[in-house]
């Protein structure tokens, strides 16, 4: 089956049991151009063994090489019991999947791996890799908020979705999570946005969990409805999406923008300003079969082998930013800044002239996930110093702030009275399918853990 998507062609077919695509990208005109090979997935839901094993397939079947994969949230890298305990999913439907194969050893990624978080997250170990780095060998967790390249092409995106009512407060969440800590620690905040509204340079790909807000207008949103009615109320209030990353959009105009977080394929067009630059979206689907979850996208680029490497404009951005870290529920403040951009970037440019741009190696920082016996009672909180973030912020010249907790936490001592009830948090559209398949469920508060 051929079908437009944007200005490409897409030839959609099923491989492996599971439906895949391949978008021609680019100035397909000459042969003479060198094309970079990503393959996007939607929302992984810990199911690595099955989309990996569709890419092999694909590989096989099409004569093709593919250089790299991007994932765009709900990764779940879960790593033994205890990570499941801070994972946002209802109890009864918490399962170990595959990534723990990956982790310990057992299994190696066949191809390079980025991803961002979403909000089914093992939010303990995405915390221990604030930054980004290595969540197993091949594997690479872009952080909160980051930017690295792959060859020649930049790659950024932001981890989490969006609430209003979390945007502007910091990261007071600390272990161990409560209920609500849970919900709250993978809602997006302010800190981080302004981090990548401060970049200049082009950025080639971007990622997000959730979609830019009103990014439907770009799209054909009314065969979105056919299959997604749901979403008809916030369309028509303009409210489907995230603001941040509309704002993230219109700066950064990337030629590529990926998302996932509703459970469906969309494409849009986004044209900024009159004869300006096209960013092409697409949002994927769940990783299930049948459902339309994986695209591989060709890229004009230099000539491999390529590699996963520090952006230098990005580490500067770190350094400069990292002295206001908020870690408490306080907003961040931003006039605190003392360090200046240029010094910034020149200390990151002699130091990346040292060593390399290559990230520091991985290093297992909690039991594995063990068939023969569990280590759900292994006597630790679950929260770790990772030697990769010692040693990046090492190489920055800068201290290891994330588990300061000298001042008080709770985000009801800086919220204004009746801004925030966390006992009945309201997210309409967060993660409808899930909704959806626990509308027969007789167990009310499964449903309300789902939300």
């Amino acid at each position: 089956e051929v079908v437009a998507v944007a200005t490409d062609v897409v030839l959609v077919g099923i491989v492996a049991g599971q439906s895949v695509g391949v978008i021609v990208a680019g100035d397909s005109s000459s042969s003479l151009l060198l094309q970079m090979r990503i393959a996007v997935e939607g929302c992984m839901h810990g199911d690595l063994d099955s989309v990996y094993a569709t890419l092999l397939h694909l590989q096989e079947e099409e004569k093709t090489k593919i250089d790299l994969l991007i994932c765009c949230g709900d990764f779940q890298a879960v790593r033994n019991e205890k990570d499941l305990e801070c994972i946002s999913i209802p109890h009864k439907y918490r399962s170990m999947n595959s990534f723990w194969k990956y982790y310990s050893g057992e299994k190696v990624a066949p191809f390079p791996t980025i991803f961002i978080g979403g909000n089914h997250e093992a939010s303990n170990y995405l915390w221990e890799l604030y930054y980004g780095g290595w969540a197993a060998p091949n594997i690479y967790f872009l952080g909160f908020a980051g930017i690295v390249k792959f060859g020649n092409i930049r790659i950024g995106g932001l981890s989490g979705i969006y609430k209003r009512q979390h945007y502007y407060l910091g990261h007071y969440e600390r272990l161990p999570y409560s209920e609500s800590d849970i919900r709250s620690i993978y809602h997006v905040r302010e800190y981080d946005v302004q981090k990548l509204m401060q970049v200049e340079e082009p950025v080639d790909i971007f990622l997000s969990h959730d979609w830019p807000l009103n990014i439907v207008e770009h799209g054909n949103w009314k065969d979105l409805l056919r299959y997604k009615p749901a979403f008809e109320a916030d369309i028509q209030a303009g409210a489907l999406g995230s603001k941040p990353a509309a704002e993230l959009l219109e700066k950064l105009k990337p030629p590529y923008w990926f998302s996932a977080h509703l459970h469906c394929k969309f494409a849009a067009l986004v044209q900024h300003g009159e004869g300006g630059p096209i960013t092409k979206f697409l949002a994927l689907d769940k990783c299930l079969p049948g459902r339309k979850f994986l695209q591989v996208v060709e890229i004009e680029s230099e000539p491999g082998p390529y590699g996963i490497q520090y952006d230098e404009e990005w580490l500067a951005i770190t350094r400069k930013f990292n002295s206001i870290i908020p870690l408490t529920a306080k907003r961040a403040n931003f006039g605190d800044i003392q360090l200046n951009m240029q010094d910034c970037r020149q200390l990151v440019r002699n130091k990346l002239q040292t060593r390399g741009a290559k990230p520091f190696q991985f290093v297992q920082t909690a039991p594995c996930h063990d068939l023969t016996h569990s280590v759900a009672n292994v006597s630790s909180s679950g929260q770790y110093r990772n030697p990769q973030t010692e040693a990046f912020l090492q190489f920055l010249e800068l201290a290891y702030l994330l588990d300061n907790t000298l001042e008080p936490s709770s985000p009801t001592l800086f919220m204004s009275k009746g801004s925030f009830d966390y006992e009945c948090e309201d997210i309409p559209i967060d993660d409808v399918d899930e909704i959806e398949e626990f509308a027969g469920d007789d167990d009310a508060e499964t449903k309300k853990e789902c939300l």
